[in-house]
Protein backbone atom coordinates (compact mmCIF):
# COMPACT_ATOMS: atom_id res chain seq x y z
CA UNK A 1 0.00 0.00 0.00
CA UNK A 2 1.35 3.58 -0.98
CA UNK A 3 1.90 6.57 1.61
CA UNK A 4 -1.19 7.87 -0.93
CA UNK A 5 -3.29 5.29 -0.79
CA UNK A 6 -2.62 4.95 3.14
CA UNK A 7 -3.39 8.63 3.76
CA UNK A 8 -6.41 8.74 1.35
CA UNK A 9 -8.03 5.96 3.65
CA UNK A 10 -10.20 6.59 6.18
CA UNK A 11 -10.31 3.75 8.66
CA UNK A 12 -12.86 5.66 11.17
CA UNK A 13 -14.73 5.22 8.42
CA UNK A 14 -14.44 1.80 7.77
CA UNK A 15 -15.40 0.44 11.54
CA UNK A 16 -17.95 3.11 11.35
CA UNK A 17 -16.65 5.16 14.08
CA UNK A 18 -16.18 8.87 15.02
CA UNK A 19 -12.57 10.18 14.82
CA UNK A 20 -12.74 10.42 18.44
CA UNK A 21 -13.88 6.55 19.34
CA UNK A 22 -12.30 5.19 22.73
CA UNK A 23 -9.78 2.48 22.56
CA UNK A 24 -13.30 0.48 23.83
CA UNK A 25 -15.20 1.63 21.21
CA UNK A 26 -13.37 0.45 18.13
CA UNK A 27 -12.28 -2.75 19.59
CA UNK A 28 -16.24 -3.56 19.85
CA UNK A 29 -16.81 -2.24 16.63
CA UNK A 30 -13.53 -4.41 15.17
CA UNK A 31 -15.57 -7.70 16.85
CA UNK A 32 -18.84 -6.47 15.48
CA UNK A 33 -17.63 -6.57 12.06
CA UNK A 34 -15.44 -9.40 11.92
CA UNK A 35 -17.77 -11.30 12.79
CA UNK A 36 -20.33 -10.75 10.45
CA UNK A 37 -17.21 -10.79 7.30
CA UNK A 38 -15.30 -13.50 8.71
CA UNK A 39 -14.35 -15.63 5.81
CA UNK A 40 -15.62 -18.68 7.64
CA UNK A 41 -18.91 -17.17 8.37
CA UNK A 42 -19.05 -16.24 4.14
CA UNK A 43 -17.60 -19.44 2.58
CA UNK A 44 -17.11 -18.30 -0.82
CA UNK A 45 -17.96 -14.33 -0.69
CA UNK A 46 -15.47 -12.50 -2.25
CA UNK A 47 -16.86 -8.69 -1.14
CA UNK A 48 -16.93 -10.44 2.56
CA UNK A 49 -13.54 -11.13 2.12
CA UNK A 50 -12.31 -7.84 0.92
CA UNK A 51 -14.22 -6.58 3.40
CA UNK A 52 -12.84 -8.42 6.21
CA UNK A 53 -9.19 -7.68 5.21
CA UNK A 54 -10.49 -3.48 5.01
CA UNK A 55 -11.80 -3.90 8.25
CA UNK A 56 -8.51 -6.02 9.76
CA UNK A 57 -6.49 -3.35 8.31
CA UNK A 58 -8.37 -0.47 9.83
CA UNK A 59 -8.09 -2.16 13.60
CA UNK A 60 -4.64 -2.60 12.75
CA UNK A 61 -3.96 0.81 12.71
CA UNK A 62 -6.39 2.25 14.95
CA UNK A 63 -6.04 -0.87 17.63
CA UNK A 64 -3.04 0.70 18.15
CA UNK A 65 -2.52 4.07 20.17
CA UNK A 66 1.14 4.82 18.37
CA UNK A 67 0.09 4.17 15.04
CA UNK A 68 -3.53 5.59 15.48
CA UNK A 69 -1.79 8.72 16.49
CA UNK A 70 0.90 8.69 13.60
CA UNK A 71 -2.28 8.27 11.16
CA UNK A 72 -4.38 11.44 12.61
CA UNK A 73 -1.27 13.30 11.94
CA UNK A 74 -0.54 12.78 8.53
CA UNK A 75 -4.31 12.41 7.62
CA UNK A 76 -4.59 16.53 9.55
CA UNK A 77 -1.26 17.55 7.52
CA UNK A 78 -2.86 16.55 4.33
CA UNK A 79 -6.12 18.05 5.24
CA UNK A 80 -8.07 15.33 6.87
CA UNK A 81 -7.04 12.59 4.48
CA UNK A 82 -8.05 14.23 1.09
CA UNK A 83 -5.23 14.85 -1.25
CA UNK A 84 -6.00 18.71 -2.32
CA UNK A 85 -4.47 19.88 -5.91
CA UNK A 86 -1.94 22.27 -5.86
CA UNK A 87 0.47 23.96 -8.66
CA UNK A 88 1.07 21.19 -11.52
CA UNK A 89 -2.33 19.02 -10.23
CA UNK A 90 -4.19 17.53 -13.11
CA UNK A 91 -7.49 18.47 -13.80
CA UNK A 92 -9.31 16.08 -11.78
CA UNK A 93 -8.05 17.28 -8.94
CA UNK A 94 -5.76 14.67 -7.91
CA UNK A 95 -2.04 14.46 -8.10
CA UNK A 96 0.03 13.64 -10.69
CA UNK A 97 3.22 12.48 -9.06
CA UNK A 98 4.08 9.63 -6.50
CA UNK A 99 3.91 10.69 -3.07
CA UNK A 100 7.77 8.96 -2.24
CA UNK A 101 8.81 11.89 -4.08
CA UNK A 102 8.36 14.25 -1.02
CA UNK A 103 9.61 11.46 1.31
CA UNK A 104 13.32 11.52 -0.85
CA UNK A 105 12.63 8.20 -2.68
CA UNK A 106 11.71 9.98 -5.91
CA UNK A 107 13.53 10.15 -9.06
CA UNK A 108 14.71 13.39 -11.13
CA UNK A 109 16.80 15.27 -8.91
CA UNK A 110 13.97 15.41 -5.65
CA UNK A 111 15.73 17.91 -2.88
CA UNK A 112 15.92 15.27 0.67
CA UNK A 113 18.74 17.87 2.36
CA UNK A 114 18.18 21.67 3.93
CA UNK A 115 15.72 23.55 1.54
CA UNK A 116 13.97 20.87 0.49
CA UNK A 117 10.59 22.18 0.70
CA UNK A 118 10.42 21.98 4.41
CA UNK A 119 9.99 18.12 4.05
CA UNK A 120 13.74 17.33 4.09
CA UNK A 121 12.57 13.54 4.59
CA UNK A 122 11.02 13.71 7.87
CA UNK A 123 7.48 12.98 6.55
CA UNK A 124 8.96 9.68 6.32
CA UNK A 125 8.98 9.08 10.26
CA UNK A 126 5.60 9.59 10.41
CA UNK A 127 4.79 6.75 8.43
CA UNK A 128 7.47 4.43 9.30
CA UNK A 129 5.82 2.45 11.73
CA UNK A 130 3.04 1.85 9.78
CA UNK A 131 4.04 0.22 6.31
CA UNK A 132 5.43 -3.44 8.09
CA UNK A 133 2.34 -5.36 7.43
CA UNK A 134 1.32 -8.63 5.77
CA UNK A 135 -0.82 -8.83 2.56
CA UNK A 136 -3.55 -9.18 5.07
CA UNK A 137 -3.16 -5.38 6.94
CA UNK A 138 -2.39 -8.14 10.13
CA UNK A 139 1.04 -8.31 12.04
CA UNK A 140 2.33 -10.48 14.11
CA UNK A 141 3.71 -9.66 17.66
CA UNK A 142 7.34 -10.82 18.83
CA UNK A 143 6.67 -13.37 22.03
CA UNK A 144 8.84 -13.29 24.78
CA UNK A 145 10.28 -16.68 25.86
CA UNK A 146 9.72 -18.53 28.98
CA UNK A 147 11.34 -18.13 32.48
CA UNK A 148 13.18 -21.23 33.52
CA UNK A 149 13.42 -22.52 36.83
CA UNK A 150 16.49 -24.50 38.02
CA UNK A 151 18.56 -25.57 41.00
CA UNK A 152 22.14 -25.63 42.55
CA UNK A 153 23.68 -27.41 45.10
CA UNK A 154 26.57 -25.21 46.76
CA UNK A 155 29.06 -26.14 49.50
CA UNK A 156 28.85 -23.75 52.42
CA UNK A 157 32.27 -22.29 51.69
CA UNK A 158 30.72 -21.57 48.24
CA UNK A 159 27.93 -19.67 49.22
CA UNK A 160 29.73 -17.43 51.81
CA UNK A 161 32.55 -16.43 48.35
CA UNK A 162 30.72 -16.99 45.62
CA UNK A 163 31.08 -19.71 42.61
CA UNK A 164 30.37 -20.44 39.00
CA UNK A 165 28.65 -23.31 38.53
CA UNK A 166 27.43 -25.28 35.30
CA UNK A 167 23.99 -25.44 35.03
CA UNK A 168 22.32 -27.50 32.16
CA UNK A 169 18.69 -26.76 31.25
CA UNK A 170 16.16 -27.61 28.67
CA UNK A 171 13.71 -25.18 27.45
CA UNK A 172 11.65 -24.75 23.97
CA UNK A 173 13.90 -22.75 21.17
CA UNK A 174 12.85 -21.69 17.71
CA UNK A 175 12.79 -25.00 15.99
CA UNK A 176 15.93 -25.69 13.88
CA UNK A 177 14.39 -27.40 11.13
CA UNK A 178 11.95 -25.00 9.97
CA UNK A 179 13.45 -21.95 11.11
CA UNK A 180 10.81 -21.03 14.26
CA UNK A 181 8.31 -20.39 11.24
CA UNK A 182 6.53 -23.63 11.97
CA UNK A 183 6.04 -24.70 8.53
CA UNK A 184 7.92 -27.37 6.71
CA UNK A 185 8.29 -24.85 4.06
CA UNK A 186 9.11 -21.90 5.75
CA UNK A 187 5.71 -20.07 5.11
CA UNK A 188 2.88 -20.04 7.75
CA UNK A 189 -0.07 -18.27 6.85
CA UNK A 190 -1.59 -15.28 9.20
CA UNK A 191 -4.50 -17.62 11.70
CA UNK A 192 -7.75 -16.02 10.04
CA UNK A 193 -9.15 -16.47 13.93
CA UNK A 194 -6.91 -13.70 15.72
CA UNK A 195 -5.93 -11.79 12.49
CA UNK A 196 -2.65 -12.42 13.32
CA UNK A 197 -2.72 -11.24 16.79
CA UNK A 198 -2.27 -13.85 18.53
CA UNK A 199 -4.61 -13.47 20.40
CA UNK A 200 -9.04 -13.80 21.04
CA UNK A 201 -11.64 -11.35 22.80
CA UNK A 202 -14.46 -12.53 25.25
CA UNK A 203 -16.91 -10.79 26.84
CA UNK A 204 -17.39 -11.63 30.26
CA UNK A 205 -20.27 -9.38 31.58
CA UNK A 206 -20.88 -5.97 32.29
CA UNK A 207 -19.14 -4.41 29.47
CA UNK A 208 -15.86 -5.72 30.02
CA UNK A 209 -13.89 -8.39 27.97
CA UNK A 210 -11.48 -10.98 28.60
CA UNK A 211 -8.20 -11.29 26.28
CA UNK A 212 -6.91 -15.10 26.14
CA UNK A 213 -4.45 -16.75 24.02
CA UNK A 214 -6.07 -17.74 20.46
CA UNK A 215 -6.93 -21.33 20.60
CA UNK A 216 -6.46 -21.87 16.46
CA UNK A 217 -2.56 -21.00 16.66
CA UNK A 218 -1.86 -21.31 20.32
CA UNK A 219 -1.03 -17.85 20.50
CA UNK A 220 1.80 -17.91 17.66
CA UNK A 221 -0.51 -15.73 15.03
CA UNK A 222 0.72 -17.56 12.47
CA UNK A 223 -1.17 -21.12 11.40
CA UNK A 224 1.76 -23.16 9.14
CA UNK A 225 -0.07 -24.78 6.06
CA UNK A 226 2.39 -27.57 5.61
CA UNK A 227 3.50 -28.32 9.47
CA UNK A 228 6.96 -29.11 10.54
CA UNK A 229 8.02 -32.86 10.95
CA UNK A 230 10.10 -31.90 14.02
CA UNK A 231 8.03 -29.91 15.82
CA UNK A 232 4.62 -30.33 14.83
CA UNK A 233 3.57 -26.91 13.20
CA UNK A 234 4.10 -25.12 16.59
CA UNK A 235 7.36 -23.30 15.90
CA UNK A 236 9.32 -24.67 18.98
CA UNK A 237 11.26 -27.55 19.92
CA UNK A 238 13.07 -28.78 23.05
CA UNK A 239 16.72 -27.61 23.22
CA UNK A 240 19.09 -28.52 25.68
CA UNK A 241 22.16 -26.13 26.60
CA UNK A 242 25.03 -25.61 29.36
CA UNK A 243 25.19 -22.18 30.51
CA UNK A 244 28.26 -21.41 33.27
CA UNK A 245 26.30 -19.34 35.92
CA UNK A 246 27.95 -16.61 38.30
CA UNK A 247 26.48 -17.39 41.81
CA UNK A 248 27.05 -13.76 44.10
CA UNK A 249 28.61 -14.15 46.91
CA UNK A 250 26.91 -14.31 50.54
CA UNK A 251 23.96 -16.41 49.18
CA UNK A 252 21.41 -18.28 51.64
CA UNK A 253 20.08 -21.73 51.42
CA UNK A 254 16.77 -21.44 49.70
CA UNK A 255 17.58 -18.20 48.06
CA UNK A 256 16.20 -17.39 44.52
CA UNK A 257 18.34 -15.24 42.31
CA UNK A 258 17.18 -14.08 39.34
CA UNK A 259 19.16 -13.62 35.69
CA UNK A 260 17.44 -11.75 33.58
CA UNK A 261 17.73 -12.74 29.68
CA UNK A 262 19.12 -16.03 30.12
CA UNK A 263 15.97 -17.64 30.00
CA UNK A 264 13.76 -19.35 26.69
CA UNK A 265 14.94 -17.56 23.33
CA UNK A 266 12.18 -15.52 22.75
CA UNK A 267 10.05 -15.48 19.51
CA UNK A 268 10.05 -13.17 16.51
CA UNK A 269 12.53 -11.18 17.78
CA UNK A 270 11.08 -11.26 21.48
CA UNK A 271 13.19 -10.74 24.41
CA UNK A 272 14.49 -14.13 25.90
CA UNK A 273 13.22 -15.17 29.11
CA UNK A 274 14.44 -15.11 32.84
CA UNK A 275 16.55 -17.93 34.61
CA UNK A 276 15.81 -18.51 38.27
CA UNK A 277 18.43 -20.56 39.81
CA UNK A 278 17.64 -21.56 43.33
CA UNK A 279 20.07 -22.61 45.72
CA UNK A 280 20.96 -25.11 48.03
CA UNK A 281 23.45 -24.43 50.74
CA UNK A 282 25.42 -27.91 52.22
CA UNK A 283 25.82 -27.61 55.98
CA UNK A 284 29.17 -26.92 57.56
CA UNK A 285 30.74 -29.06 60.42
CA UNK A 286 32.05 -26.08 62.07
CA UNK A 287 30.33 -23.35 61.30
CA UNK A 288 26.98 -21.84 61.04
CA UNK A 289 25.01 -18.73 59.38
CA UNK A 290 22.96 -16.27 61.01
CA UNK A 291 22.64 -13.56 58.06
CA UNK A 292 25.76 -12.08 57.22
CA UNK A 293 27.69 -13.17 60.47
CA UNK A 294 29.03 -16.44 60.54
CA UNK A 295 28.58 -18.49 63.60
CA UNK A 296 31.30 -21.11 66.08
CA UNK A 297 31.22 -22.38 68.95
CA UNK A 298 34.98 -22.92 70.76
CA UNK A 299 35.45 -25.49 73.50
CA UNK A 300 37.39 -23.47 76.35
CA UNK A 301 38.88 -25.14 79.63
CA UNK A 302 37.37 -23.48 83.21
CA UNK A 303 40.28 -22.11 84.42
CA UNK A 304 40.81 -20.18 80.79
CA UNK A 305 36.82 -19.19 81.67
CA UNK A 306 37.85 -18.40 84.95
CA UNK A 307 40.82 -16.99 85.32
CA UNK A 308 41.20 -15.41 82.05
CA UNK A 309 43.45 -16.11 78.92
CA UNK A 310 43.61 -16.33 74.50
CA UNK A 311 42.06 -18.92 72.61
CA UNK A 312 42.52 -19.41 68.77
CA UNK A 313 39.58 -19.60 66.72
CA UNK A 314 39.63 -21.03 63.43
CA UNK A 315 38.03 -18.93 60.39
CA UNK A 316 36.54 -19.68 57.03
CA UNK A 317 39.20 -20.61 54.57
CA UNK A 318 41.65 -17.94 56.39
CA UNK A 319 44.30 -18.11 58.82
CA UNK A 320 43.21 -18.25 62.85
CA UNK A 321 42.31 -15.53 65.01
CA UNK A 322 43.15 -15.15 68.89
CA UNK A 323 40.40 -14.04 71.29
CA UNK A 324 41.00 -12.30 74.68
CA UNK A 325 38.70 -14.28 77.70
CA UNK A 326 38.23 -11.85 80.13
CA UNK A 327 38.53 -13.42 83.77
CA UNK A 328 35.13 -14.40 84.81
CA UNK A 329 33.92 -15.14 80.93
CA UNK A 330 30.88 -17.38 81.78
CA UNK A 331 29.72 -20.15 79.75
CA UNK A 332 27.69 -19.23 76.85
CA UNK A 333 29.34 -16.08 76.14
CA UNK A 334 29.12 -14.32 72.71
CA UNK A 335 32.13 -12.62 71.31
CA UNK A 336 33.14 -10.99 67.94
CA UNK A 337 35.60 -11.52 65.27
CA UNK A 338 35.19 -8.47 63.24
CA UNK A 339 35.33 -8.44 59.44
CA UNK A 340 35.58 -12.72 59.34
CA UNK A 341 32.04 -13.42 58.55
CA UNK A 342 29.88 -13.40 55.18
CA UNK A 343 30.52 -11.44 51.96
CA UNK A 344 27.90 -8.82 51.92
CA UNK A 345 26.00 -7.11 48.43
CA UNK A 346 28.29 -4.20 49.09
CA UNK A 347 31.35 -6.36 49.06
CA UNK A 348 31.86 -5.77 52.98
CA UNK A 349 32.15 -8.78 55.37
CA UNK A 350 30.24 -9.63 58.17
CA UNK A 351 31.06 -10.58 61.36
CA UNK A 352 32.94 -13.91 62.89
CA UNK A 353 30.29 -14.94 66.04
CA UNK A 354 32.40 -17.00 68.71
CA UNK A 355 30.46 -18.55 71.58
CA UNK A 356 32.14 -19.60 74.63
CA UNK A 357 31.74 -23.25 75.91
CA UNK A 358 33.27 -24.30 78.93
CA UNK A 359 34.26 -27.74 78.79
CA UNK A 360 34.18 -30.30 81.82
CA UNK A 361 36.69 -32.82 81.92
CA UNK A 362 35.23 -36.64 82.31
CA UNK A 363 38.38 -38.16 83.64
CA UNK A 364 40.30 -36.01 87.01
CA UNK A 365 43.87 -37.37 87.81
CA UNK A 366 45.01 -37.32 91.59
CA UNK A 367 46.36 -34.24 91.43
CA UNK A 368 43.79 -32.54 89.39
CA UNK A 369 41.21 -33.89 91.83
CA UNK A 370 43.19 -32.36 95.05
CA UNK A 371 43.51 -29.07 93.42
CA UNK A 372 39.46 -29.07 92.69
CA UNK A 373 38.75 -30.49 96.24
CA UNK A 374 40.88 -27.57 97.46
CA UNK A 375 39.15 -25.23 95.46
CA UNK A 376 35.84 -26.00 96.91
CA UNK A 377 36.83 -25.79 100.37
CA UNK A 378 38.22 -21.78 99.17
CA UNK A 379 34.38 -21.26 97.91
CA UNK A 380 32.67 -23.09 100.11
CA UNK A 381 30.79 -20.00 101.40
CA UNK A 382 29.37 -18.71 97.77
CA UNK A 383 26.21 -19.92 96.74
CA UNK A 384 25.95 -19.38 93.04
CA UNK A 385 22.14 -20.49 93.46
CA UNK A 386 21.41 -17.93 96.59
CA UNK A 387 19.72 -15.45 93.87
CA UNK A 388 17.56 -17.91 92.47
CA UNK A 389 16.19 -18.99 95.31
CA UNK A 390 15.44 -15.37 96.89
CA UNK A 391 13.77 -14.62 93.77
CA UNK A 392 11.33 -17.40 93.45
CA UNK A 393 10.61 -16.45 97.16
CA UNK A 394 9.56 -13.04 96.08
CA UNK A 395 7.37 -13.88 93.20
Amino acid sequence: MSTKDFVEKDYYKVLGVPKDATEAEIKKAYRKLAREFHPDANKGDAKAEERFKQVSEANDVLGDPKRRKEYDEARALFGNGGFRPGPGAGGNGSFNFDLGDLFGGGQGGTQTGPGAGGFGGGLGDVFGGLFNRGGTGTRTQPRRGQDIESEVTLSFTEAVDGATVPLRMSSQAPCKACTGTGDKNGTPRVCPTCVGTGQVSRGSGGGFSLTDPCVDCKGRGLIAQDPCEVCKGSGRARSSRTMQVRIPAGVSDGQRIRLRGKGAPGERGGPAGDLYVVVHVDAHPVFGRRDDNLTVTVPVTFTEAALGGEVKVPTLGGPPVTLKLPPGTPNGRTMRARGKGAVRKDGTRGDLLVTVEVVVPRDLGAQARDALEAYRKATADEDPRAELFQAAKGA
